[in-house]
Order: C-alpha cells, then sequence, then structure tokens
C-alpha cells in the first residue's frame, strides 16, 4: 500500500512540475479557432480579404507569365 502512495505522490510531482505556458500566438489561434476573438466578424473578414488577394495576386503573377511566354512566341 505504501509502494501505491509512493507512486501516487511522485506521478503528482512530475504532473505539477509541468508549467502551462501560454505565448499571445497561441492564444490567439486557440480564441480564433473557438471564435471568441474581440471583434471575430471583423477579423475574419480580414483575414478573408488578404486570402483573396493573395489568390487574385497569383492569378495575376500565372497570367503575365502567359501573356510573356505568348509575346515571345509571336516575336519568332
Amino acid at each position: 500500500m505504501k509502494l501505491t502512495y509512493l507512486i501516487a505522490a511522485a506521478s503528482l510531482a512530475c504532473f505539477s512540475a509541468c508549467e502551462k505556458k501560454e505565448t499571445p500566438e497561441v492564444k490567439e489561434k486557440i480564441d480564433d479557432a473557438l471564435d471568441r476573438r474581440p471583434n471575430e466578424g471583423i477579423k475574419d473578414a480580414a483575414e478573408d480579404v488578404k486570402d483573396a488577394a493573395k489568390d487574385a495576386g497569383g492569378e495575376v503573377k500565372d497570367a503575365a507569365k502567359d501573356l510573356k511566354d505568348d509575346v515571345k512566341d509571336a516575336t519568332r
């Protein structure tokens, strides 16, 4: 029985030694996942705009590359 208490005490000591460290970035990601950030709707809309702008930038880059290839082919 004493061995059981000793193992339990050692386990509790090990678990209590683990410190919970939460950085602001981690807290923001948790709050975002749980939809509990302040001004959640505005932040989500801004993230959507950012993603759309990134996608549009990629499309423009691809179109410019295609145009460059077409011009190169036309001048041969």
